[in-house]
């Protein structure tokens, strides 16, 4: 009888481990969304048009939009009827760390996939690719990087952008005062408010700044791109199971067309004016999830 008892025991056990798709088994993140029933996601606050707050403080954007289609996905692979998401704000100065935490299990925004942050944290397939560059006010006299000598410049804490412009300042000597924003907004209003001659940042998200402000014709993107920077992601490092589930559903929306229509959907109703490059088409083409770097 009591080998009987083992026996049963053990097909109990072997049916509920086979009940558990391959992926969640050997990721720590589709363990726990399966046993808690929930994901948290991390977004952006003002980084139009990726991840922003709408008129009724609810997140949208193209970046947010595709987290969603990944949380369907793991749903579908989890077999849940349901996964309880929760809704977290990041800043470029946290959003690493909330990563490697536990306290947001994916990350979709505004961040680049470069080499030294692939040492602390894991990114999928590539949602969009930008250029780093200037905008200035179209009477400003501010054309290109070496105009920025002896002036005001603001960019966003954290990010590369920040690094870029301060290496810039320090190698080339060029006498800059760096402002460094809590967020895109805030850096916004440093210019627009006549504090920064000019803010550096990701092209795609001045477009969105610039679409925003109260006289958007004032305004121009300028200067020659300093880094070609892929967006991707962030998910914990060393976890294939969860990367290769995140990965498939966004290959999915970006050969099918869908983040195409997605991105094409204006940020609170306003015109972006920024065409899609050749390296965004190609990435809908064939999705990867290399950096530039």
């Amino acid at each position: 009888m009591k080998r009987l008892a083992i026996a049963a025991a053990l097909a109990t056990a072997l049916s509920a481990v086979a009940t558990i798709p391959a992926h969640a088994q050997e990721s720590a993140t589709l363990k726990k969304i399966k046993e808690t029933g929930s994901i948290t996601l991390g977004h952006r606050e003002s980084s139009i048009p990726f991840s922003y707050y709408d008129d009724k403080q609810q997140v949208i954007g193209y970046s947010h939009e595709l987290m969603l289609k990944v949380v369907d996905s793991i749903k579908s692979e989890l077999k849940l009827a349901k996964i309880d998401t929760r809704l977290m704000p990041v800043t470029s100065a946290n959003r690493i760390t909330l990563i490697q935490n536990g306290t947001v299990d994916i990350e979709c925004g505004s961040t680049t996939n470069n080499l030294e942050r692939q040492k602390q944290v894991g990114f999928s397939t590539t949602i969009f690719v930008i250029g780093t560059r200037l905008m200035t006010k179209k009477d400003s006299g501010i054309k290109d990087f070496a105009d920025l000598a002896g002036k005001n410049v603001v960019t966003t804490a954290g990010t590369t952008s920040e690094r870029l412009i301060r290496k810039m300042n320090e190698d080339k000597k060029m006498g800059m005062k760096v402002i460094s924003a809590k967020d895109h907004g805030e850096a916004f209003l440093t210019l627009e408010t006549g504090r920064a001659v000019a803010f550096m940042m990701d092209d795609a998200l001045l477009y969105g700044e610039m679409a925003k402000a109260r006289k958007p014709g004032d305004w121009i993107v300028t200067g020659t791109a300093q880094s070609k920077e892929a967006y991707g992601c962030m998910v914990r490092k060393d976890d294939p199971g969860f990367k290769k589930v995140v990965d498939a559903a966004l290959t999915k929306a970006l050969t099918s067309g869908d983040a195409e229509k997605i991105y094409r959907i204006p940020p609170k109703g306003l015109n972006l004016n920024m065409p899609l490059s050749d390296e965004m088409k190609a990435a809908f083409k064939a999705p990867n999830d290399k950096a530039f770097e």
